[in-house]
């Protein structure tokens, strides 16, 4: 065997072998947490209040829910706007500059400094108190350099010839970007939504200190409430039910693969349009 078969042989085996470990990770955790907590599933489980007889986590799941979508629905357009900016329009000089800088700041800020900056800002000066409200525009922060730097590349890889075919046809520079290379870049977009989504799902620092951990269903946004991730930490750091932890953590993965199917599908849909 050539000294060039050998090392192409070499990098294979290493490929297979990290993507097996990959995969297996993943399924070691899935099976651990489907065989541990789906003894604990039950409707009663689902829907019932967490000072019920039998406790259950429906409030937990509807404060999710609502963290979820009113985080990404502020950091989608900041976000997407941010990237069309960075792409289109922009020329090198200090404002690009600062804009670069921000959104490596963002990214390297611990959560535990969102929540903290967030409890100060947004609960105590802008007086909105402990509320989903304040948890999400938390979150939306936090998330804002991930669908800015996913949403450029995805920009990036439009090709150009895409857009020079459409000025050249008459369109505007606007009306291109929304008709033409917005369309084709929504994979890369969705993509930026899913990664957003499994970070504010799963986070708990940033989301005790903004929006409580009061486990009662919110009637409003302006409520306060506790996601299943927190509600898991409580369970697991009190010790008050591992099994209860073990089903907890397996809803909020099939919250996250739900939330996941629908952005995918919205993606799609737009794309055809």
């Amino acid at each position: 065997m050539s000294k060039r078969r050998l090392k192409d042989t070499i990098a294979k085996v290493l490929i297979w072998t990290s993507a097996l470990i990959t995969v297996g990770a993943l399924a070691w955790i899935l099976l651990y947490v489907i065989s541990n907590g789906i003894s604990e599933i039950s409707w009663r489980f689902l829907t019932n209040n967490a000072s019920d007889d039998v406790p259950g986590i429906f409030p937990m799941i509807i404060s999710t829910l609502y963290i979820v979508l009113l985080s990404i629905a502020i950091s989608t357009p900041i976000g997407v706007c941010s990237a069309i900016y960075l792409v289109e329009y922009a020329k090198p000089g200090k404002i690009v500059s600062l804009i670069r800088f921000a959104t490596e700041s963002l990214a390297g800020i611990p959560s535990i400094i969102y929540g903290l900056f967030g409890m100060i800002f947004f609960v105590i000066a802008l007086g909105l108190k402990f509320s989903l409200i304040s948890g999400a525009i938390t979150l939306s922060m936090m998330v804002l350099p991930t669908i800015i730097r996913t949403t450029e590349e995805a920009l990036k890889a439009v090709p150009k010839s895409f857009r020079e075919g459409s000025l050249a046809l008459g369109a505007s520079k606007l009306r291109t970007i929304f008709r033409v290379i917005l369309p084709s870049a929504m994979p890369g977009i969705i993509t930026a939504i899913i990664l957003s989504i499994g970070r504010v799902v799963g986070e708990t620092a940033a989301v005790y200190l903004t929006a409580g951990m009061v486990p009662r269903l919110p009637s409003s946004i302006m409520d306060s409430g506790r996601t299943l991730a927190v509600h898991l930490y409580i369970l697991a750091k009190e010790g008050i039910s591992f099994e209860q932890a073990d089903a907890t953590a397996l809803v909020l993965i099939i919250v996250v693969a739900l939330i996941n199917f629908v952005a995918n599908k919205i993606g799609s849909r737009m794309k055809r349009v």
